[in-house]
This record gives C-alpha cells, sequence and structure tokens, in this order.
C-alpha cells in the first residue's frame, strides 16, 4: 500500500485527498447547523441554505486543497497548482456569496405577504432588495475579475500601468461609460426614492401595465395584453408617468354614460346602490352618480365606483357600465341619446 502511494504524484495525492477531506469537513458542518437549529421553527431558513448546496460542495474542497497547498509547500514547489486553485477558490467562494445573497433575500422576504391587497410596504421592501442584490452581485463580480488579475504578476504590472495613467483613464471611462453610470446612478435614485415599485401600476407611453422588473439599466413593464415594455431607467427619473399604486391600491374608477335630458337621476343612483351590494368587487367605501357636462342634445352621466386595486376597479368599471346601460334600457328606453328635429310649416305665400 506504501509503494502505491508513493507512486502516485504529490499533487494528485494532495488533490484527491483535499476533495474526500472537504467533503467530509462540509458533512460535518451542514450536521452541525442542522443540530443547532433542531427544535426551532427555522424550516425556511433550511430551505434557503440549499441554494448554497452546489456552492459549498465545490467551495470547502478547493479551500482545503488550497491551504494544503499552500501550508505543505512553503518553498513553492508546486506555485502552478497553487495558482490554478487559488485562481478555482476566487471564482468558487465568488459564486457561494452569489447564491448567499439570494438566501439572505429570500430569509428577509418571507416576512412579508405580497399576496395581500395593501402590500405597498412589502412591494418598496422587494424593489430595494431586488437592486441592492444585483448591485452586490455586480460588486462581487467585479472584485473577483480584479483578484484573478492580480494573481498574476503580468497582471500586478498591468495594475500599476493603470494607477499610474488613472487620470487619462478616468476621463475615457467617463466619457464612454456615462450613460451606465447615469442609469446606475438613476436606479439608486429609483431603490430609495421609489418613484416606482415591483408590481406597481402604471402608464408607461400610453401603455397599461405593472412593472415586472427593475434591473440595474432598464425596467421592464408586462403590458396587460401579456407584452413587454421595455424601458431605460432613466426614463422614470426624467420623464413624467403615471403610478396608480405610488401610495395605496385601492382607486376610483369611472363611467361615463350620454342620456337624454329627461333621464331621472334617483332610479339610476338607487339602482347602483342596489348593485354594488351584490358585486364583490366593490371595496364599499365609494358610490356616486353624477351629471358632469351637457351637450346641446344630451347630458353626461357619471358614476364614481371604488375597488381595492386597479384591475378590481377596471372590472368593477366594466360591470356598472354594462348594468346601467341595461337598466335604462329595460326601464327607460326613450331617454336614451336621441336627435331631436323640429318640423314648422313654411309660411304661404299670398
Amino acid at each position: 500500500m506504501t509503494d502505491f502511494l508513493n507512486k502516485i504524484p504529490l499533487p494528485l495525492l494532495i488533490i484527491v485527498s483535499g476533495i474526500v477531506g472537504g467533503l467530509i469537513l462540509r458533512f460535518f458542518i451542514v450536521l452541525s447547523i442542522k443540530l443547532g437549529l433542531r427544535g426551532s421553527d427555522q424550516t425556511d431558513f433550511i430551505k434557503s441554505l440549499r441554494k448554497v448546496k452546489t456552492a459549498s460542495l465545490t467551495l470547502v474542497p478547493i479551500l482545503v486543497i488550497f491551504l494544503t497547498f499552500t501550508f505543505y509547500d512553503p518553498e513553492d514547489t508546486f506555485h502552478n497548482w497553487r495558482l490554478l486553485f487559488q485562481i478555482l477558490l476566487i471564482i468558487s467562494g465568488t459564486w457561494f456569496l452569489i447564491r448567499l445573497t439570494k438566501v439572505f433575500q429570500d430569509i428577509i422576504l418571507s416576512q412579508y405577504d405580497l399576496a395581500k391587497d395593501d402590500n405597498i410596504q412589502e412591494r418598496k421592501v422587494i424593489t430595494q432588495l431586488t437592486f441592492m442584490k444585483k448591485l452586490v452581485i455586480v460588486g462581487l463580480c467585479i472584485i473577483a475579475l480584479s483578484a484573478i488579475l492580480l494573481s498574476f504578476e503580468e497582471g500586478r504590472k498591468f495594475g500599476a500601468g493603470l494607477i499610474t495613467s488613472a487620470g487619462i483613464l478616468s476621463i475615457i471611462v467617463g466619457l464612454a461609460a456615462q450613460k451606465t453610470i447615469s442609469n446606475l446612478l438613476a436606479g439608486l435614485q429609483i431603490a430609495f426614492t421609489q418613484p416606482i415599485k415591483i408590481d406597481d401600476v402604471v402608464i408607461v407611453e400610453k401603455e397599461w401595465g405593472r412593472i415586472e422588473e427593475i434591473n440595474l439599466t432598464y425596467v421592464v413593464v408586462k403590458i396587460w395584453d401579456l407584452r413587454r415594455l421595455v424601458v431605460p431607467i432613466t426614463y422614470f427619473v426624467e420623464q413624467p408617468f403615471q403610478n396608480w399604486t405610488r401610495t395605496e391600491a385601492s382607486l376610483i374608477g369611472t363611467v361615463f354614460i350620454y342620456t337624454d335630458f329627461r333621464l331621472p337621476l334617483d332610479p339610476l343612483r338607487k339602482q347602483l346602490v342596489k348593485y354594488l351590494k351584490t358585486d364583490p368587487l366593490w371595496d364599499k367605501e365609494t358610490q356616486v352618480v353624477q351629471v358632469t357636462d351637457t351637450t346641446e342634445s344630451t347630458m353626461l352621466v357619471r358614476a364614481l365606483v371604488s375597488a381595492r386595486n386597479s384591475s378590481d376597479a377596471f372590472d368593477l368599471r366594466c360591470n356598472v357600465r354594462e348594468m346601467l346601460i341595461t337598466f335604462i334600457k329595460d326601464n327607460y328606453p326613450h331617454y336614451l341619446p336621441t336627435t331631436r328635429v323640429l318640423m314648422e310649416p313654411a309660411d304661404k305665400k299670398e
């Protein structure tokens, strides 16, 4: 057995031993966490940790192998092997941290219920977390790339050269990336001042939709007919737009109907009250029937009804409009809009 081990190249032996030792170490770490959480209500936390399972299976063995090459080989005989696993350690460590940000996001979001009607606070938190997570991921990738470059002698020389010419480089980069930087700053402004949030109902470019994604440089709006409108994130800082759920989800919907001047309004008001009591979309807040305008032949009747959110408000408006038209048609058919023509006999010529 000893002769067999002596025939195996030392780097290969270190790698195999590191993989086995790393997997064993990871097993005991996971076991310690599970024992520590036994008896506590941490089911969601344990499920979230599964998101780093694959990353930890890679990270721990690579870490053990790198440390073994570092401490077992003080004379740096296996420099290339140590450098290889140093780079792999940076990559796997970055991957692990990126997956860990998702775990923290899930833990925080588990405290909020996005499904409830009045979910303004929840959507604020989701918007900030989503943007900050993407910003952290970009930062981790930049740090990882810098660390990999600095692992090479040529990379360190390149870095020193960059520092020497930092003044010129900063001007060039500033001019080339000013659009990207402005998008990033706009994203930070949106994340904290929040003119828009995830799932907000907005009118953008005359399109009705919901905010589906807020990325570092653009926003995706899901249009009502399932199309996606992709808008630069600076649009929501520089251009006016409508946000129907800025401070609360409830809305007042309007229904307009043109009728004859002779239509009595009291039966219309009573019918609206009667109908709204049977419609679950109504939030029992607003119910009004008013004459808001006239033309030379009609009057404009406006009904105001309120609902818990924009989707309910749209459907409720459609229902009320159909109900009022049917009510007028069935009970006051002669008072629908009509055009009057006055016929007078012509004067007889003598």
